[in-house]
């Protein structure tokens, strides 16, 4: 039964946006300009259509698109009557898409037509899907996104603040891909956090290019409904840094959230052949950001500050941010106003100011928890406080710096990669007998993905076979562009794994 609370519904956010806008801010999309007010009211006739298609308050849609205006409509469409956003990444492979379907038990998909064959495999007897809906024309069992805007335009259907509004899948250092259960509160409490934490009422001009099927990109999205002041946006279907640069040059932009490999392929641009005075911020987070790295974009863009940041999906996607003034190199800011952070010892106590320790964390903005995996909740959200499983230290003015990364998981270009996953994939070559996956440093991406592999007694296979492969398996992101034989993958006493032992052979330089 639903509580009269609702305070935080997003949809009742995104109303008041349009209001207080007179729904005049402007999203430019590839040489379109469409107006707040327009794409409104083609959410509010989605969200009838939806109904009409028989999603329920609390109802999984997945959604699996490349960035672009219809990925807003989507979410605010659902949003607005009760049900729930699941991103797909349009780089997952079928059997990931699968795995999403399946486990969040997902009503319908919503995709585009260059994606419709690839999900369609990927939902083929999974029992929940009872409609496939997509951008293109209608057809075979497909629903048109034309269809969807004949509806009357849809009212707000008031959910608890505690209902789910987002199923974010992530990983762990283990394991499949896992729902992180993200409510109406936690993204509106995030977003305002996020905001509140580096608003600047002359910033009015940005350029999105992460996806908004990752958490980063979605809570961007939720900390503009909160700004009062007319904005205009810049949409990238992907982050394209040639055209990123002249974007910014056209519209004189001012803001933009990047991860760290996008600042690498920028500085392989001819930035210095265009003004870019106008850019003001470049917001860094999802990955770890060298100070070499700042300090060449900084001098080859006059006047640029980039501010590093950092969070996880299971926070909302931020806890700390460097502010617009009185940022200190190195560190990923200070904690955003509502969050409450600690460094604490494997016993979860705390420790001294300068002394590493797990990041542990609490807000409104944290997760419910994660989908259908109460033990797994219960000790990652134990004494209340979110345990994220990065390293951190807080300096003495309360300045938050991240020391190390999760035990296993890869950063790569900004995407968690997580090894069991693609080892799983190398395991079903028929040659392969056992498998590791590290993350090999890289000064663009931040980490590569490395893969050592034993073979089984008498069987070959060549180590641009297993990356081809791989290919097959795992999305785009997540393939190892290594693969290294060895006669026998190290292993623990237990018959784990030792991940330390096979990352020693990184340094080795070992050889396939």
């Amino acid at each position: 039964m639903w509580s009269v609370s609702h305070q935080y519904n997003l949809a009742r956010l995104a109303e008041t946006s349009i209001q207080r806008s007179g729904g005049e801010g402007e999203l430019y999309f590839e040489g379109k300009v469409f107006r707040g007010g327009e794409l409104h009211e083609r959410s509010r006739r989605v969200a009838a259509g939806l109904l009409e298609l028989g999603v329920q308050p609390g109802d999984r849609v997945v959604v699996s698109m490349a960035n672009q205006p219809e990925v807003g409509i989507v979410y605010n469409a659902l949003w607005r009557i009760g049900g729930a956003i699941t991103p797909a990444m349009f780089l997952l492979t079928q059997p990931e898409v699968r795995h999403i379907l399946e486990d969040s038990e997902a009503v319908g998909l919503i995709t585009t037509p260059e994606l419709l064959q690839h999900v369609r495999g990927a939902a083929e007897g999974v029992e929940s899907v009872r409609w496939i809906a997509c951008t293109g024309e209608s057809g075979d069992g497909v629903v048109s996104f034309a269809e969807l805007e004949t509806a009357a335009p849809a009212e707000v259907v008031d959910v608890d603040d505690d209902a789910m509004a987002a199923l974010m899948y992530t990983g762990g250092t283990t394991g499949r891909a896992k729902g992180v259960v993200l409510s109406h509160e936690n993204l509106w409490y995030c977003g305002y956090s996020s905001w509140e934490a580096g608003y600047e009422p002359e910033i009015t001009r940005g350029i999105g290019a992460l996806p908004l099927a990752h958490s980063y990109g979605l809570i961007v999205t939720v900390v503009g409904m909160h700004s009062p002041e007319i904005g205009f946006t810049v949409l990238q279907r992907w982050f394209d840094p040639a055209d990123w640069v002249r974007l910014v040059e056209e519209h004189r932009l001012q803001i933009s959230a990047v991860v760290p490999s996008m600042i690498q392929m920028l500085l392989q641009q001819p930035l210095e052949d265009h003004d870019l005075s106008s850019m003001r911020y470049l917001i860094s987070g999802a990955a770890p950001l060298a100070p070499e790295v700042v300090a060449e974009i900084e001098r080859r863009i006059p006047g640029l500050i980039v501010r590093e940041g950092y969070g996880c999906t299971e926070s909302g996607a931020v806890i700390s941010t460097n502010p617009p003034t009185g940022r200190r190199l190195g560190s990923v800011g200070k904690v955003i106003p509502g969050y409450e952070v600690r460094i604490v010892d494997e016993n979860d106590q705390d420790l001294p100011p300068g002394e590493p320790g797990e990041i542990i964390c609490r807000a409104r903005g944290v997760m419910r928890g994660y989908w259908k995996s109460p033990e797994l909740t219960a000790d990652v959200l134990r004494g209340g406080w979110l345990h994220t499983g990065d390293i951190g230290r807080l300096d003495s003015d309360g300045y938050l710096y991240v020391v190390d990364r999760k035990k296993d998981l890869i950063l790569r270009g900004g995407f968690n990669v997580f090894p069991r996953d693609v080892e799983d994939a190398l395991l079903e070559h028929p040659a392969v007998g056992a498998a590791a996956v590290v993350g090999r440093p890289d000064e663009r991406l931040g980490e590569e993905v490395v893969a050592y592999v034993s073979l089984r007694p008498g069987a070959a296979a060549t180590s641009a076979e297993l990356v081809e492969f791989a290919k097959t398996r795992v999305g785009k992101h997540k393939y190892p562009r290594e693969v290294r034989i060895l006669d026998q993958v190290p292993l623990t006493p237990v018959g784990k794994v030792d991940r330390k032992a096979v990352r020693a052979l990184l340094g080795e330089g070992a050889k396939a």
